[in-house]
């Protein structure tokens, strides 16, 4: 089968053109504080994601100070996200394959 003949890249002005098409707003206004704000928004949600996400590995660290095992707790946090339909399906084919190898 042939590939299709079209060029593999679009003049900028049809590609601005298809973008933009119908659309309210064009490249000549753009409502450059709701994008900002936007932009913002975007930023501290990120911004308060990274706290988060320290927060959880500091809640790690502290319980592998006392002896758990990480890897096993990130496992049953995984674990308890999932929908329990799914898990004990997934358990029941993880046996089946397990005694097919002999290892279960």
């Amino acid at each position: 089968m042939e590939a299709p003949c079209w060029p593999t890249r679009l003049p900028y002005s049809l590609f601005r053109y298809s973008l933009f098409a119908g659309h309210p707003m064009s490249t000549n206004s753009i409502d450059s504080g709701h994008l900002k704000a936007f932009i913002e928004r975007i930023e501290r949600l990120e911004e308060e994601k990274r706290v988060l996400a320290e927060d959880i590995k500091d809640v790690y660290a502290e319980a592998k100070g006392v002896g758990y095992d990480v890897k096993i707790m990130r496992k049953i946090v995984s674990l308890r996200r999932q929908d329990s339909h799914k898990r004990k399906e997934e358990e029941e084919i993880l046996d089946l394959y397990l005694s097919a190898l002999g290892m279960g």
